[in-house]
């Protein structure tokens, strides 16, 4: 089959091969046909080296398509199905499984140091444990989630993970609080999620900042109440709050400068949001009065920091309520062997959000 290969990490061109192997299957596996995938930066942060993944390997991980054929035990699940993967299942055993806080789950990550696929040359993995990128791939059964016939395939790759992000983000993670001032720093798919996220809880501002203008244009589509540069973001924490800062300030670029910069701008006793996904040798710097003085609470927020499960059922359901536009999230589709067009336009940020037709 045909896969989008990339042989060394820091490579910035993917390979599109015609002879590798999606492998696996047995007990508890199921083997999907991939129809659609999101490209997502952190696709484009395991290629530079700055997510942790073994190589050679497929990139992708957002993901959706249609079952071809299901394991030995595994139930509640048949050929031709249409679902969304999960590059993050729940195992439902484990202590942060109990405690109710599935997306802490390590199980899935086990399974990202075992190859997923093949060629005649050797093993290859799966970005994530996934590897969407690819016209096939085999997964654990709890990676497969169904979706309703009526959700379109690119509709439901971005709810596998940019969508579940951001809008859990500020349902979950946050909490936003109604009538509050916002603050998105990086509005790229995530951050627009994250957007919209707070336009539901009733945020009476948010503010996006971006340095790409095409951005800062479609995050007031979205909802955004202002959406400025980098450069001119202290002006508008100034207008919007006074000066004392943001309710909340979402940190979606993963970098320890952005989140610094988000810390500053997050009033006295607010929140700040890491969504971003950075690198491991990228730190912080915070002293320890200020951490003691302003109280800002700092939270991390993995996956949407809920239940996946959940998330993609909320997601479905505002989408089909019309509460939420994912649609509009899409700005520019490309075949499968069009994927370097569409990491350099990621690259340089002017698309939102890619959809690859597999």
């Amino acid at each position: 089959m045909r896969a989008a290969v990339l042989h060394e990490i820091g490579q910035e061109k993917l390979e599109v091969l015609d002879d590798v192997e999606a492998v696996g299957f047995g007990p508890g596996k199921v083997r999907v046909r991939v129809r659609a995938t999101g490209l997502c930066h952190s696709d484009l942060s395991a290629m530079s080296g700055v997510l942790p993944q073994p190589a050679p390997f497929v990139p992708g991980h957002e993901g959706a398509g249609e079952i071809l054929e299901v394991g030995d035990g595994v139930r509640g699940l048949r050929p031709g199905d249409r679902v969304v993967l999960c590059w993050l299942p729940a195992c439902g055993a484990c202590p942060a499984c109990k405690r109710g806080q599935t997306q802490l789950c390590l199980a899935g990550f086990m399974n990202a140091g075992t190859p997923n696929f093949k060629r005649a040359s050797g093993d290859v993995f799966g970005f994530a444990g996934t590897g969407t990128f690819a016209e096939e791939v085999v997964v654990d059964a709890g990676c497969a989630v169904p979706i309703p016939e009526d959700v379109p395939f690119d509709i439901a790759a971005l709810i596998g993970c940019g969508v579940t992000t951001g809008l859990g983000a500020a349902l979950n993670t946050a909490d936003v609080e109604a009538g509050s001032s916002v603050a998105v720093i990086g509005c790229g798919g995530v951050g627009i999620s994250a957007v919209q996220g707070a336009r539901l809880k009733g945020a009476a501002e948010i503010v996006a900042v971006d340095p790409v203008a095409s951005r800062r244009e479609s995050a007031l589509k979205f909802g955004a109440t202002k959406a400025v540069s980098p450069d001119e973001l202290a002006e508008a924490k100034q207008q919007v709050t006074g000066g004392e800062g943001f309710d909340y300030v979402f940190e979606v670029v993963g970098r320890s400068a952005t989140a610094r910069t988000a810390y500053e701008n997050t009033r006295r006793g607010g929140t700040l949001v890491v969504v971003g996904a950075g690198a491991m040798d990228d730190f912080l710097q915070l002293n320890m009065f200020e951490l003691f003085f302003d109280e800002k609470r700092i939270l991390p927020s993995m996956y949407g920091g809920g239940d996946v499960l959940r998330s993609y059922e909320r997601a479905i359901a505002l989408w089909q309520a019309g509460r939420i536009d994912l649609a509009g999230l899409i700005t520019h589709r490309v075949r499968l062997s069009e994927i370097n067009e569409a990491l350099d336009q990621m690259r340089t940020g002017t698309a939102l959000r890619t959809c690859i037709e597999i």
